[in-house]
Parts: C-alpha cells; sequence; structure tokens
C-alpha cells in the first residue's frame, strides 16, 4: 500500500477517534451533571479532564503520522529492472535475469529449473557465470539455493 493512502487511512481512523471522543466526554459530562453533587470540585470532573486530554494528545500524535506519510514519507521504488543493462549478457542470462526480477531479486534456484524448462546442470552453469560478473548471489537454503540479484 502507498504511503499516502496508509496515511489518509490514518487521518481516518483519527477523525473516527475524535467522533468517539466527543461522544464518550459528552455522555460523561451528563452522567456528571446529575451525579455529582460538589459542583466543579468534584472529582470526576478532573477525571473526565485528564481522560479527555490524554485521549486528545493519542489522537494528535495518531493525525502527525498521517500527515507524516501523506507529505514526507519517501516511496520505495521498484524499479529494478531499469537499473540492469541486460544487452551485455547471452540469451540465457537474459532469460535466468529476467526470472529473477520478475520474482522481485530472489528466486529458488529450483524455481528456475521449474520456469525456464532448462535443466540443472545448465542453470548451474549460468548462475556461476552470472556469480562470477558479480550479478547475483546464491545462498544455501536446505535442499537448494536461493538466488539473489545483486545491486551494483
Amino acid at each position: 500500500m502507498k504511503n499516502k493512502t496508509t496515511g489518509y487511512i490514518i487521518i481516518g481512523i483519527a477523525v473516527l477517534i475524535g467522533f468517539i471522543i466527543s461522544a464518550f466526554n459528552k455522555a460523561l459530562t451528563e452522567i456528571v451533571n446529575t451525579t455529582c453533587s460538589h459542583g466543579s470540585e468534584c472529582a470526576m470532573w478532573t477525571s473526565i479532564r485528564f481522560q479527555t486530554n490524554i485521549s486528545l494528545g493519542i489522537m494528535i500524535v495518531i493525525i502527525l503520522t498521517g500527515l507524516y506519510l501523506i507529505f514526507f514519507a519517501k516511496e520505495k521504488s521498484k524499479e529494478k529492472s531499469k537499473e540492469l543493462d541486460l544487452s551485455k549478457f547471452s540469451e540465457d542470462e537474459k532469460i535466468l535475469l529476467n526470472e529473477i526480477l520478475n520474482a522481485e531479486g530472489t528466486i529458488f534456484q529450483s524455481e528456475l529449473t521449474e520456469k525456464t524448462n532448462m535443466n540443472k546442470v545448465k542453470i548451474t552453469r549460468i548462475l556461476d557465470r552470472l556469480e562470477g560478473k558479480g550479478k547475483i548471489e546464491r545462498k544455501r537454503r536446505g535442499m537448494t539455493n536461493v538466488v539473489i540479484l545483486k545491486h551494483n
């Protein structure tokens, strides 16, 4: 979800909280007016003010968080494919790199075998070349490897 959308949702929730605070405060005020005989010196009034101030403070923090997300938070770009110039690679290397890019930069080596219909030996040799060129990294995970695209 984008930061701006999240910010708007958070501000909407904060406004909803504001309505709840207002309704709660109104109901408590009516209850205290009918039950308290001490006037403005009643301890319940202090409690209502304290609870209202705390809840308004929380609501303000939530609103500020939403505003931060809307105006200042940077979106993470998913433009990894634009950073990699595929013209320097062989056709088989391009096929594997495209599969890695489609998997958002991380894929199991066994999935490459399934998706490309190449045999395991051929994929291993191609990945060895790509690893030698510094474009990928392989990490052992159980009985297979995870292939990770490096960002140089």
